[in-house]
């Protein structure tokens, strides 16, 4: 029985940012999916990948604007065992077997982290705004002032909103127009992505539906009340493929209704004697490069990061032009590793998550054989000849030559014993004579 050969090819092509590099067999098609602008850089892939097949492009040049890819796959050494795909914390990267997301497959390990949303989560307005990555969305499903007391004009009353009270979660925002959510910017430091709440008087007819809706209390009302105030109702989805379970959700909930569980745990450290060449307002690589935005420049010192907030990435220690910033990770969580043959391959991709060292075939005793050089042999001594000698074997042959073209002669050679042979060559030679 023999061995089927499989034949394989494999593609590459570019569309947009994004990297496409196609396996085919006669069994299966992969598909790689590298997007170079969702990469931040961080090195994971280049310190997994069993084939070498990764490499760094120039990181800080690219940190601090250059556009470029920060990493460079090279296709034609690449085995598509999916690892950088598995354990890719920005999920830039991406493998489908036969249109179906690696990620969804259970043969395939990968980071296991979760974003869950409890029974507390209202839902409001906080993590949505605050989520650096805008990886959550919000629906709300009660019905809007609009529809349960339609507004009338010319009403008078008085409100007025406890901000001691308040915790900016823009629910009255969503529910009635009269209330006005004053945008700014989230930071590390300062997460509410609110700086205040407004009420629009001129929108405002006192209807008081907004007083049994709020959830903290702290909407006060007189006038003359009409409509039925709705509950507080909604969904609340997470994008996994834009998450990176930075925390800044769980952080910002003031009714701790978001629990999350990052990939890596570690350390992240500044050294303060290389921060001395830190730049971080002409630089800013590492604000640029970080996935969770939690580096901040705070008034005490010159750089800083929220350690909360740090999902150990490594890519900001890759970007620092001065070396002040390590990185370490110490675990990493991940799903079941199969009992494949393959398994060993990423029980030594997992380890390298937290070593750095990827385990590879070792190659420093292969031997290698050098070329053999063609050798031209001496030509070899002529022999002496006795030319008496000679001249007798010559008159012998040459009595003897003629016989060769008798056929009794050649039929005998050929099938008599080498005595009979002898004895017919004789008789025909002593005829000629």
């Amino acid at each position: 029985m023999t061995e089927e050969k499989l034949e394989v090819t494999v593609d590459s092509d570019v569309r947009e940012s994004h990297f496409l590099y196609t396996q085919k067999t006669g069994k299966s098609i992969k598909i790689l999916d590298y997007d170079y602008k969702r990469c931040n850089g961080c090195g994971i892939c280049i310190e997994i990948c069993p084939k070498k097949a990764i490499e760094a492009g120039p990181l800080i040049e690219i940190a601090t604007g250059m556009d470029a890819p920060p990493v460079i796959i090279d296709h034609t050494k690449c085995s598509f065992c999916g690892m950088c795909a598995a354990f890719c914390p920005v999920k830039a990267v991406r493998m489908s077997v036969n249109d179906k997301d690696i990620l969804e497959l259970t043969e395939f390990p990968h980071l296991d982290s979760s974003v869950v949303f409890n029974d507390k989560c209202l839902p409001c307005l906080l993590c949505k705004k605050a989520c650096p990555e805008e990886a959550i969305s919000v629906e709300f499903t009660f019905p809007k002032k609009e529809t349960v007391a339609p507004f009338k004009a010319g009403k008078k009353g008085e409100i007025e909103v406890d901000m001691e009270k308040c915790t900016l979660c823009g629910a009255c925002a969503e529910l009635c127009p009269a209330f006005v959510l004053v945008d700014k910017k989230s930071t590390a430091d300062a997460l509410v992505p609110f700086d205040n709440l407004l009420v629009d008087r001129d929108k405002c007819d006192y209807c008081g539906i907004c007083v049994p809706f709020c959830p903290e209390d702290a909407i006060k009302v007189k006038g003359e009340f009409f409509g039925e105030a709705p509950k507080l109702t909604g969904n609340i989805k997470v994008d996994n493929n834009k998450c990176t379970r930075c925390g800044w959700c769980e952080a910002v909930c003031p009714y701790d209704a978001a629990n999350v569980t990052k990939p890596f745990e570690g350390d992240i450290e500044l050294i303060d004697e290389k921060l001395k060449g830190c730049d971080p307002v002409g630089c800013h690589g590492c604000f640029n490069v970080c996935p969770s935005k939690a580096w901040i420049i705070p008034k005490d010192k010159k750089i800083d990061v929220m350690r909360d907030f740090c999902t150990y990435c490594g890519a900001c220690e890759k970007a620092c032009h001065v070396k002040a910033i390590g990185v370490k990770r110490t675990a990493a969580k991940h799903t079941e590793i199969k009992d494949t043959p393959w398994a060993k391959e990423w029980k030594d991709a997992i380890v390298c998550l937290t070593t750095a060292q990827r385990e590879r075939p070792d190659v420093s005793r292969t031997v290698s054989v050098e070329k053999a050089e063609r050798k031209t042999e001496p030509p070899g001594a002529m022999p002496e000849v006795d030319e008496k000698l000679r001249r007798a074997v010559d008159e012998r042959i040459s009595g003897l030559l003629p016989l060769l073209g008798s056929k009794q002669v050649r039929r005998a050679w050929e099938k008599k014993d080498a005595k009979a042979a002898a004895q017919e060559i004789r008789k025909r030679m002593m005829e000629q004579k």
